[in-house]
């Protein structure tokens, strides 16, 4: 029987909040040995993971995506494993096969070799280059943590989480993600061109003889924990009624006259699901105890840009999915 009082509940969540948070701490700390600048990609990543969800890194080659999968793997003690995904990668090329094996007896028998997703942290590189049977196999396995091969069903390393990358620029031999799978990803995370400070810290510190390297800051274990306590925080009803105003308003059937005209198709239920996760995520990431409508504004672009397509019109006067969306953030109280 539990007899913890609610004041004993609240103080021991203030506890292990601020454990998360001194991890955290560390956590960025250990990262910054490697990635130079680039502090909302960080922020944005780990609020993903924190939040239990997968990432989607859209930006051009060079901007140090795989060093930073890599990095965060060895940073939070994860199992990490890296995909290049191409037009002739198969599925079994990633979830695994089953081989026949022969006995000294002569017996014959199947055996399962798992693939590549059999990771806590999986990078799939350039996913839309792969066709859309892989990639369905890849986000099938996403959505349900587990793989089926000859009936026989496979579970996942927990956690896991896959951080997916795209290059905006070469759309040519591409297969374009699918709106239902791209509504998998809890975030899409833009990587921008870094800025002139971290761009000569770069110059300097990579072009040396000198190597710099990072160390495990928590396990697998710690993170889930940090995880559960994300799902736990306390959640005023004020970042409700704005995730529910945000995302509703970005809907054609439930939008006002002008954005219902801009937008065929808007962020289903998951979208409020991510924006809440992520909110919570992002004030343990701050250092706070419950989320604001501060965190809802900053995530609403990550959150909602994968969930939305504009109509021609709105293309063809020049509008974009981040116009639309800043204008809908002005709107949330």
């Amino acid at each position: 029987m539990n007899t913890m009082s609610p004041a004993g509940d609240a103080k021991a969540m203030v506890a292990m909040a601020e454990k998360a948070q001194a991890d955290l701490k560390s956590i960025r700390t250990e990262i910054g040995r490697q990635i130079f600048g680039q502090e909302d990609v960080v922020e944005r990543t780990l609020v993903a993971i924190l939040a239990g969800g997968h990432a989607l890194l859209v930006g051009v080659p060079g901007l140090a995506k795989t060093r930073l999968v890599e990095t965060l793997g060895t940073v939070l003690g994860l199992a990490e494993r890296r995909v290049q995904f191409t037009p002739d990668l198969m599925p079994a090329d990633i979830i695994g096969s089953e081989v026949m094996d022969q006995a000294a007896d002569g017996k014959r028998s199947f055996r399962f070799i798992k693939g590549p997703v059999f990771a806590q942290l999986l990078m799939a590189d350039e996913i839309n280059r792969a066709s859309p049977r892989t990639q369905s196999a890849l986000l099938q396995a996403m959505q349900e943590y587990h793989v089926t091969v000859a009936g026989e069903r496979h579970d996942l390393p927990r956690p896991f989480h896959v951080l997916a990358t795209q290059n905006p620029l070469e759309q040519e031999g591409t297969y374009p993600l699918p709106e239902a799978q791209l509504d998998r990803f809890l975030l899409q995370v833009d990587v921008k061109y870094p800025e002139v400070d971290a761009e000569r810290r770069i110059l300097i510190e990579t072009t040396g003889t000198g190597t710099t390297s990072v160390a495990a800051v928590v396990d697998a274990a710690r993170l889930q924990a940090m995880q559960t306590l994300v799902r736990g925080m306390p959640v005023p009803e004020t970042v409700v009624d704005a995730i529910l105003k945000l995302v509703r308003s970005a809907r054609p059937d439930t939008a006002d006259k002008e954005t219902a005209g801009q937008i065929s198709w808007g962020p289903g239920p998951r979208a409020g699901q991510a924006l809440m996760l992520c909110a919570r995520a992002r004030a343990l990431y701050d250092g706070r105890l419950a989320p604001s409508v501060d965190d809802v504004r900053a995530l609403a672009e990550p959150v909602l840009q994968h969930r939305m397509a504009l109509t021609f019109a709105a293309r063809a006067d020049g509008l974009t999915v981040r116009d639309v969306i800043a204008r809908l953030v002005k709107a949330v109280g």
